[in-house]
Parts: C-alpha cells; structure tokens; sequence
C-alpha cells in the first residue's frame, strides 16, 4: 500500500518542478567553447622544461653572438694579418691571446673569422638540405607515380659514398665557400627526402585526408595542412643533426685538402694547418678543435630536445 501511495505522490508531482531552463550565456558558451591551445606555444614550454638544452642554446648563440666581439676587441684584425716568420709559433700571452701560427699570424683572429665562416657554411647546408629534402619528400612519398623514379634516384646517389663526389667537384670545378654549399645540398637531402617520404606515405591514405581529397581539398593544401605538421619532429631533428655533420664533412675535407679555398679561412683549415704541428704546438689544435665540439654536441642535443617538444603526443 505504501509504495503504491509514493507512486502516485509522484504522479501528482508538477513537471514544472521536474524541468527549468537554464539561462543562457553568450560568455560563458564562448568561454567554454573556447581553447587556448598553440602548437607552437606548447613546443617551446615543452622545450623550456629541458634545462639542459636551454642551457646549451645559450652556449651556442653565445658563441655566435661572440665571435663577432672577439673580432671587435682582439688586438689585430683578421683583414690586416701579414705573415711574419719571425713571430711564428708564440704561445699564448697577453699579446697574442692564441699564439700565432706557423706564419706568425695572430691565432684569436684567426679562429673566430673561421668560426664564423663554418656556422654560416653549416646553416645553408641545413636550411638548403631541408627545403629540398622536404619538398622532394612530400614528393616522393604522396604522388605515386614519382615513387619508382625517386626510390631509383636515391639507390643511384646514395650508394656511393658522399666523399667520392665531393672529391671529384673540388677537383674538376674548383674549391670555394658556395661550390662546397651546393655540392654538400646537392648530395645531402637524400637522408631528409627519405624520412620525410616514409612518413607521409603513413600518413597519405588515412580516413581525414581521403575525406579531403573527396572533398577536392588540393594536393598541396592537404600536403601543408594535413601532413606536414606530423613531420615537424623529424624536419627539426634531421636540420639540427645536418648542422654538425655539415660542419664535421667541411673540416674533414679541409683535413685533406679538398675543402673550402686556401683564402676562404674556416676550422676545418685550421684544422687542416695544424696537423703538422699540434704535436710540437698543441694550441693550434686545441682552439678550433674545442669550438668544432661545442658546435656539435650542441646541436645533437638541441635537436633531440627540440624534436621531442615539437612531438605533438608530448603535449598536454
């Protein structure tokens, strides 16, 4: 008796009680539909919370930033040095904070102009190798018509080792600082163009960009805005590891002779004049030698960093 009672208390209940509109709003709907979410934002707070690589981006702009005072306040200027056999071989002293050479050239001078000359050298083989690299990539991995004559392109080039072309430019074409730029771009996009066409190839025939392609959404417009997002990591891993390998090839080349031109200075030629020293003259091998390894632990650790913030499953 009693539950039949409570059911009809309900029954009677008004339905006005039971239902009521909320009031709408306008703030509050765009504060909920509202998200403050940056890609770009995201990776650098991501970056940020990596101290180690922050601290070396500073070491790294620090030297940059410090090869041109170093020009500014050494005591000789790079553009007045005269070989003088007399001052050959002088420690280094408050005169001549690196020694001099075998010629007697001031050595501060000397390897900060080559610093110089290598960074810049480093930075357009990076930036040339990743333009090519991703543009051939998205190439080679998204119009399938292209994939046989890339895929042979790359077995041709890649099968015989960089050094033999390199060596064969310099000695046919010549030895300057833009034949060593477009012959290291020329050969080395191969490793970019390949990661990035793997990747798209995964990313080619999934549901959203077969729904914009039945949609008419333009090749290019899907490549840039669907795909090339999700390749952001692996650009800006394979441009920071470019950097050092660049810099790494250029002092090996110079070590035998076939790098930049004798006048065009660098830390591969540095490198290169020291050998027949540095036992006798340790300094001469020390000074660039150091910065080449600062440049390049550097920029394998700022890469990895880099690519894991810009991973866009590491952001929250």
């Amino acid at each position: 008796m009693t539950a039949h009672n409570e059911a009809l208390d309900e029954e009677m209940i008004n339905e006005d009680d039971l239902f009521y509109f909320v009031e709408y709003s306008p703030e509050a709907a765009e504060k909920i539909g509202y998200s403050d979410y940056s890609y770009w934002k995201s990776v650098f707070q991501n970056f940020l919370k990596k101290k180690s690589a922050v601290v070396l981006a500073f070491v790294f702009f620090g030297l940059v930033i410090f090869s041109f005072i170093a020009l500014k306040i050494g005591k000789y200027s790079y553009a007045s040095l005269i070989p003088d056999t007399t001052k050959a071989f002088i420690s280094p002293n408050s005169e001549y904070w690196f020694g001099t050479d075998n010629l007697g050239r001031d050595y501060w001078s000397q390897v900060w102009y080559a610093s110089q000359i290598s960074i810049k050298l480093a930075l357009v083989v990076g930036l040339g190798e990743c333009v090519l690299g991703v543009a051939i990539g998205c190439l080679w991995g998204y119009v399938r018509k292209l994939d046989r004559f890339f895929t042979e392109l790359y077995n041709l080039v890649n099968n015989v080792p960089n050094i033999i072309y390199l060596t064969l430019i310099s000695l046919m074409i010549g030895q300057s600082f833009w034949i060593m730029a477009i012959s290291l771009i020329a050969f080395g996009w191969l490793a970019m163009a390949r990661n990035v066409r793997n990747l798209v190839m995964m990313h080619r025939d999934r549901e959203y960009n077969l729904a914009s392609r039945a949609l008419g959404t333009p090749t290019w417009r899907i490549l840039l805005k669907n795909i090339l997002p999700q390749l952001i990591s692996v650009i800006i891993l394979r441009l920071a590891l470019s950097i050092p390998n660049t810099i790494a090839t250029e002092s090996m080349l110079s070590y035998l002779g076939l790098g930049l031109d004798i006048n065009t200075p660098s830390l591969g030629i540095l490198l290169r004049n020291a050998r027949t020293f540095f036992l006798d003259y340790p300094y001469l091998l020390v000074f660039p030698a150091v910065i080449v390894s600062i440049i390049s632990v550097a920029f394998y650790l700022l890469g990895n960093a880099f690519s894991d913030a810009s991973d866009p499953r590491n952001h929250v």
